[in-house]
């Protein structure tokens, strides 16, 4: 593809109506990809060389502008994508905020350098301690469902290590990645981090570049190529792919809390989010009440204010088919079940009697879909939760809180919750990562940060000395000496056993060299 080709313009859509919005962004050439990152690279390596207390300056710099603009970011995720604006805010605008506290509280200590125990023996006049390094250029490939805060997430302490970035946001969120790119451009020094816009040709050209890292959220269909290609150039990345979350309901659960936690988890952002519940199993014992209650709170929802549109005619096709093919396996819809009004808004909804290999029961969904199903015995609960390849939240509802954490601990996946779902994602401290195919590697906590990083050991020499004792020429006085630095000490011998070995020890050291 040639430069002409890949600059067409990306046009916005109007979800909540389907029709153009009036807004265009201009994608990037493909064949710029090379440039873009050496730029970066250029960039970042004179960004590496300030001080962590200069790159933190820079870095609460952006976040204050980033909230200075609060009002614009909320409206913006609100007309592009068609969130309600109490969730833009909840979840984009605030949670920004308390990632930049997060980061500019604890990165002093998570850089600081770690001192290595040596032996003052064995290892007299060393010192060896291990430090975190930049990685270089990061990669940057981001999704549009949460199409603010989810980049910052990699971009703060990216930064705060003293990386470069580039940035891809969503062809489907181009205008909240180009607002985004405003005030990186603005506040940042120069191509520190530079946002290309465009599909997934772009994303393809942006790896080929050979950037450090690749930092990818999407499709587990996507992450997989992006795996390959990244495996094909030897360059690390980490994925955060799709799930199929489960939520159980234990007999004691308070079921008011249970109804309305997981009501809201199965349905903000319209279901459009990889913690989403997309499963839940409730004991039989309660089974009847619940659903009748989660019915009821479903029906009180209010499309357009409390429940958004899905994020394009394709999204909706395929929430679409999912329901209706397990309405002809035999599924209830108990309320919702259709497109709903203009645009792509889809009726949040909920199914019970579902067959269990129904597509909605084990395909991501990703729209406001809730299957609900009973179980008998715990062991059963677990099996059904953990039937997925799938593996990133889950959570468990129940009074007894040792009990509901026995039951948590049993679910295969990377972020478990008990009495609660789905909000720890946009955490600076909290690890946000999966199992199976819901991807590897870790977004926040000093996880994350170790994965935007690379290890350097470093070892100082302060003795002064011609030589080290391990050094040319061998000789059996070194052999005594190994066999008694050995005796001393073997795990498991007796306090006279280990003592033998000091005399063989300074033989050896005493006629090392004669």
């Amino acid at each position: 593809m040639t430069a002409t080709e890949a600059a067409t313009r990306i046009v916005g859509i109007d979800p909540t109506t389907g029709a153009e919005s009036g807004w265009a962004i201009d994608a990037t050439a493909v064949d710029t990809m090379d440039a873009v990152v050496r730029a970066a690279r250029v960039a970042g390596s004179a960004y590496a060389g300030l001080t962590l207390e200069a790159r933190k300056t820079t870095v609460r710099a952006l976040g204050n502008a980033l909230l200075a603009r609060a009002d614009e970011i909320g409206r913006v995720l609100h007309e592009e994508l068609g969130k309600p604006l109490g969730e833009a805010w909840t979840s984009e605008v605030v949670t920004t905020g308390e990632l930049f506290d997060h980061w500019l509280s604890v990165i002093d200590d998570l850089l600081a350098p770690i001192d290595v125990p040596l032996n003052p023996i064995n290892y007299p006049g060393k010192q060896v301690w291990l430090e975190l390094e930049p990685m270089g250029v990061v990669a940057l490939i981001m999704p549009w469902n949460y199409p603010f805060n989810l980049p910052l997430r990699t971009i703060v302490p990216a930064l705060l290590a003293g990386n470069a970035v580039v940035f891809k946001p969503s062809e489907h969120a181009p205008r909240t990645g180009a607002l985004l790119a405003e005030v990186l451009t603005a506040t940042l020094p120069t191509n520190l981090v530079t946002t290309v816009q465009g599909d997934g040709r772009v994303g393809e050209a942006l790896i080929a570049a050979h950037p450090d890292k690749i930092v990818f959220t999407g499709s587990v269909g996507a992450g997989k190529r992006v795996a390959m290609q990244a495996a094909s150039m030897l360059i690390p990345c980490s994925l955060e792919l799709g799930s199929k979350d489960a939520a159980i309901v234990l007999a004691d659960a308070n079921l008011d809390r249970a109804v309305a936690g997981i009501v809201w988890g199965a349905f903000h952002n319209a279901g459009q989010d990889c913690a989403s519940v997309e499963r839940c199993y409730v004991h039989r014992s309660v089974y009847a009440s619940f659903v009748d209650r989660v019915v009821a709170a479903t029906q009180a929802l209010r499309m357009g204010v409390d429940v958004g549109p899905l994020v394009n005619a394709a999204a909706l096709d395929k929430v679409s088919a999912q329901v209706e093919s397990a309405r002809a396996a035999g599924a209830q819809v108990r309320t919702g079940g259709a497109a709903s009004g203009a645009g792509y808004f889809y009726a949040p909804t909920v199914l019970t009697d579902v067959p269990a290999d129904a597509a909605v029961m084990v395909e991501e969904t990703f729209g406001p879909v809730l299957p609900i199903v009973p179980f008998d015995t715990i062991d059963e609960a677990i099996l059904l939760a953990n039937r997925t390849p799938y593996g990133l939240c889950g959570s468990v509802w129940g009074k007894d809180l040792v009990a509901a954490e026995a039951v948590a601990r049993r679910i295969r996946c990377g972020v478990i919750f008990v009495n609660n779902c789905c909000f720890t994602g946009p955490m600076g401290g909290a690890a946000w990562t999966g199992r199976g195919e819901s991807g590897y590697g870790v977004t926040g906590s000093r996880f994350g940060l170790e994965g935007l990083t690379e290890v350097r050991t470093v070892c100082i020499d302060r003795t002064g000395q011609k030589r080290e004792m391990w050094w040319y020429p061998y000789n059996e006085a070194l052999v005594t000496m190994a066999r008694g630095l050995v005796e001393v000490s073997r795990g498991g011998a007796t306090l006279a056993q280990r003592a033998r070995g000091v005399p063989l020890a300074l033989s050896g050291l005493l006629n090392r060299w004669k």
